[in-house]
C-alpha cells in the first residue's frame, strides 16, 4: 500500500512539475488566437436522423431509388456514330410524390459553346507559340458536332413525354405525380457522334490506328440515365463540367450491342451469347480460363488479332450482356483485340478477371495487365467486401484511366518497337489497380463524385497505395506515403482548397481528390489509429455502405464509431482545413534534480538552449502543507528524490508552425547509441495549438531527438525536426533526401 501511494505521489509531483514549468516564461511576441481545432465537427455535419444514424450507419428507414435499364445500342464503325433505344424502369422508393424525374445527358458537354468551354480559364498571353493539339483541344476546333441528339421520348403506352433539356440534364415532367413505391416506365431513343479522343479527349470515344485503319471504341456515358434522388439533396442535377464525375443510382441492366461482326465487345457484366458471338475455339478456351487460378490464359492471340484486323466485316453481330445491381454501364469494342482471362478466387466466389488490348499493348500488356486485376481484387476485396461481380475487365486504351462497374480504360503502352521504360510499366501498373479498385469506390460503395471527389479517388488511391506494397517490391509509389504531399500541402494557399471542396472548384485536383486523402488516411492508419483499429473501422464503412450512397459524415461517423476514438480534430485539420503539418522541436533542457541542502536556489547553464541541450538545477523541497488538503500524511521529500535520482528529466518545448494538430512522432538516440520510439497524441495540442511543452524521463541521458523520424506525418520542414540542430546529418536527413529524390 506504502509503494503504491508512493508511486501515485510521485507521478502527481511530475506532473506538478510540468505544470510549474510553464510558469516564469517569456511572453509570446505575437498575440495567440485559439482556432478551436478539437471542436467536435457536429456543426459541419448533418443532423442524425431515421435516414443516416449518428453512428455513421444507414438509418432504420433507409432507403433509395432503383432504375433497371433494358438497352439496344449499336456501333457504327463508318461513321462513329453510337445510336440506341432504351426501356427503364424507375422505382420510386422515397416516402416522396415525384412530379418530374432528372436524367443525365453527359454527351451534352461535347455541344458547341457547352458551359464547360464558356467557364474555361485560358490565358495564351505568356506564350510564344501553341501546339496544334492545345488550339484545337481548348477552342472546341474540331469537325465533329457533339451532343446528345433525343429523337423519341414516350410513357410505355406510346405517349409522348413532356422533356426540357437544360445543359448536360433532361427532366421529364410526368403526368401524373409518382407515388411512394410506385414505379415509372418509359421509352427513349437517341443518337451521338463519337469523339476522337485524340483531338476533345474525355472519358469515352474512339482511338484511330492509321497504321492498319482501324478503330478502337470505349463506350461510356452513351445513354441518358437517371440521375440519384436521395434523403441527402434531393435530385443531384449538378451540371457536368468535366471534373466532378458522376451520380448514379443501382439498377439491373440488359444491354444489346450491335456491332461490326468482325469485332470482340468487352462491357459490363456477363455476355449472354457466348457460343453464338464467338467461334467455338475461342468459347472453349473461354471455358479453359474460367478455371485457370494460377495464370492467365490466351483466349484471342496476337496472331489472330493481326490476322483479324486486315479486313473489315460488312455484316453485324450482336453482343448481349447482363449485369446485376450495378450503377453503370460501358463496353468497348474493336477487331484489334487480343483477350486473356484468369479466375481469382475470393472465399467462396470465383471472378473472372480480363484482359483486352491491341497488339500496340504487348508485350506489356500480356505479363501484366491480368496479374494487376488479381492483385486489385483479392487486396481490395481484404480490406473491405469480397468483390461481388462475376468479371473484372481491364481494357488498354491510349492515354487514359476510367472507371466502369467491372471494366476500365487504361493506359500504358509500349514504343513501336515493343520496348518499354520501368516508367511505363508502373505508371500502367498502378492505373489498372486504381482503375480496377474503383470498383469498390464508388461503383459498389457508392459516393456522390459530382460532389465529393476525395470520397471514390482519395479513398481508391489509398487502397491502390496498399495493393501495390502487398503485390509489388520497391514499387515507385506517386502517392499514398505521406512525404509524397507534402510539396502540396505547404505550397501557396491562393492555389489550395480543403479537401471537402466540390470538384469543378478545386485548382490542382490530383492533389486534392487523390494525393492529399491518400496520405491522409495512410497516416490515419500507421500514426493515429494503427493498422488493427483502422482496417476494423474501415471495413465496416465498406460493410455498412455496399451498395448504398454513402456522405463523408457517414464515413466520419463510421470511422468514429467502430475505432472507438474521436477524431473530430483530425477531419477538421485534414478535410476541412489547408493547414499543413509542420511540428518544430524548439528546445531540449535537461534538468537536474538535486536534494534541497545542495541544490542552489536557481541556475540554468550557459549553453545556447536553441542549438545544445541545455542544463536547469533544479531543488527538491518539501511539499507546503496547503498543497496536501484534507489528506492527512504527508510525503518524505529524501525517498521522493531517491525514486528520481536514478532518472534523466528532460524538458521540450515543440512549436506547430504549419497549424496542422497531429501526434508529436520521436525517436531519441542516447548517448549509448541505442535508441527508443514514442508518440505523443495530438490531444497535446489542446490547450495552446501553436506550442506545447512535455516532460519526459528516462534511464540514461539523451544525445538526439528527431520528429517524424519516417516521414509519416507529412511533416513539412524537417531541418526543425531535429535537436539539437547543430547535428551533423542524420541518418533521418539521409532518407528524407533519399526519398524525395
Amino acid at each position: 500500500m506504502q509503494k503504491s501511494t508512493m508511486r501515485n505521489t510521485l507521478t502527481l509531483l511530475i506532473c506538478n512539475l510540468v505544470l510549474f514549468s510553464s510558469f516564469g516564461q517569456e511572453e509570446e511576441t505575437t498575440p495567440y488566437t485559439w482556432q478551436s481545432k478539437f471542436e467536435q465537427i457536429d456543426n459541419l455535419l448533418p443532423t442524425p436522423n431515421v435516414y443516416r444514424s449518428g453512428d455513421g450507419s444507414p438509418g432504420p428507414s433507409y432507403w433509395q431509388q432503383r432504375a433497371d435499364y433494358d438497352i439496344q445500342v449499336s456501333l457504327n464503325d463508318d461513321l462513329q456514330k453510337i445510336s440506341g433505344s432504351e426501356d427503364i424502369t424507375y422505382h420510386n422508393e422515397s416516402p416522396h410524390q415525384l412530379s418530374y424525374i432528372w436524367l443525365q445527358l453527359d454527351q451534352n458537354i461535347r455541344e458547341k459553346g457547352s458551359d464547360k468551354f464558356l467557364t474555361k480559364n485560358l490565358d495564351f498571353t505568356h506564350l510564344d507559340s501553341v501546339s496544334t493539339l492545345g488550339v484545337v483541344f481548348n477552342t472546341q476546333l474540331t469537325s465533329t458536332e457533339g451532343g446528345m441528339h433525343i429523337t423519341k421520348a414516350t410513357d410505355n403506352k406510346g405517349k409522348a413525354l413532356q422533356c426540357t433539356v437544360v445543359k448536360t440534364m433532361m427532366r421529364i415532367d410526368l403526368e401524373e405525380p409518382l407515388e411512394p413505391g410506385d414505379k415509372f416506365k418509359f421509352h427513349i431513343e437517341w443518337w451521338y457522334n463519337l469523339n476522337d479522343r485524340m483531338e476533345e479527349h474525355g472519358r469515352s470515344g474512339y482511338e484511330y490506328f492509321p497504321e492498319d485503319g482501324n478503330f478502337l471504341y470505349t463506350i461510356a456515358q452513351f445513354y441518358p440515365r437517371l440521375a440519384v434522388y436521395d434523403d441527402f439533396n434531393g435530385w443531384q442535377h449538378k451540371q457536368f463540367l468535366g471534373s466532378g464525375e458522376f451520380a448514379l443510382t443501382f439498377g439491373d441492366f440488359d444491354v444489346e450491342i450491335t456491332v461490326p461482326s468482325d469485332h470482340i465487345v468487352a462491357a459490363t457484366g456477363e455476355l449472354q451469347n457466348a457460343k453464338k458471338a464467338l467461334p467455338r475455339r475461342h468459347y472453349d478456351k473461354m471455358q479453359v480460363a474460367k478455371s485457370s487460378f494460377d495464370k492467365p490464359i490466351i483466349i484471342i492471340s496476337e496472331e489472330d488479332a493481326i490476322q483479324n484486323e486486315k479486313s473489315r466485316a460488312t455484316s453485324t453481330k450482336k453482343w448481349v450482356y447482363h449485369a446485376e445491381n450495378v450503377r453503370d454501364f460501358a463496353f468497348a469494342s474493336s477487331r484489334k483485340f487480343i483477350w486473356d482471362a484468369q479466375a481469382v478466387k475470393l472465399n467462396d466466389k470465383e471472378v473472372l478477371a480480363m484482359s483486352f488490348y491491341p497488339k500496340e499493348g504487348n508485350p506489356l500488356w500480356e505479363k501484366e495487365s491480368t496479374k494487376a486485376i488479381v492483385h486489385t481484387l483479392k487486396t481490395y476485396s481484404k480490406h473491405t467486401i469480397d468483390y461481388p461481380y462475376p468479371v473484372a475487365n481491364s481494357i488498354h486504351a491510349a492515354s487514359i484511366g476510367m472507371e466502369y462497374p467491372m471494366i476500365c480504360f487504361n493506359l500504358g503502352r509500349p514504343a513501336p518497337d515493343g520496348t518499354y521504360s520501368d516508367g511505363t510499366k508502373y505508371s500502367m501498373i498502378g492505373v489498372i489497380i486504381h482503375e480496377v479498385g474503383h470498383n469498390f469506390f464508388p461503383m459498389i460503395v457508392n459516393s456522390d463524385e459530382r460532389q465529393w471527389a476525395w470520397m471514390d479517388e482519395g479513398i481508391n488511391s489509398f487502397l491502390e497505395y496498399l495493393t501495390k506494397e502487398e503485390h509489388y517490391d520497391n514499387f515507385p509509389h506517386d502517392r499514398g506515403p505521406a512525404h509524397l504531399v507534402v510539396k502540396y500541402m505547404k505550397g501557396q494557399k491562393q492555389y489550395i482548397r480543403p479537401m471537402m471542396t466540390n470538384p469543378e472548384q478545386v485548382m490542382q485536383l490530383g492533389y486534392n481528390a487523390y494525393s492529399k486523402p491518400a496520405s491522409a488516411l495512410n497516416i490515419l492508419r500507421e500514426v493515429v489509429l494503427g493498422p488493427e483499429l483502422f482496417d476494423k473501422a474501415f471495413k465496416t464503412y465498406a460493410e455498412r455502405w455496399a451498395f448504398k450512397h454513402p456522405k463523408p459524415g457517414d464515413f466520419f461517423r463510421t470511422m468514429e464509431d467502430a475505432s472507438g476514438i474521436d477524431l473530430d480534430w483530425y477531419w477538421r485539420g485534414w478535410f476541412y482545413s489547408v493547414d499543413y503539418v509542420d511540428i518544430s522541436i524548439d528546445t531540449v533542457v535537461h534538468y537536474d534534480f538535486l536534494p534541497n541542502n545542495l541544490a542552489p536556489d536557481y541556475y540554468v547553464s550557459s549553453i545556447d538552449s536553441t542549438v545544445a541541450i541545455a542544463s536547469k538545477k533544479i531543488k527538491v523541497v518539501n511539499t507546503p502543507d496547503h498543497y496536501y488538503g484534507e489528506f492527512r500524511e504527508r510525503l518524505n521529500y529524501k525517498e521522493v528524490f531517491n525514486k528520481m535520482d536514478s532518472q534523466h528529466y528532460y524538458q521540450m518545448n515543440f512549436s506547430n508552425i504549419g497549424g496542422l494538430v497531429m501526434p508529436i512522432v520521436m525517436r531519441i538516440t542516447f548517448d549509448d547509441g541505442s535508441t527508443t520510439s514514442l508518440t505523443v497524441p495530438a490531444e497535446v495540442w489542446r490547450y495552446h495549438e501553436d506550442s506545447c511543452r512535455k516532460i519526459f524521463s528516462f534511464d540514461q541521458p539523451i544525445k538526439l531527438v528527431e520528429i517524424d523520424p519516417g516521414l509519416k506525418t507529412a511533416d513539412a520542414d524537417t531541418e526543425n525536426n531535429v535537436f539539437p540542430r547543430q547535428e551533423t546529418k542524420s541518418e533521418f536527413e539521409q532518407m528524407k533526401e533519399q526519398k524525395h529524390d
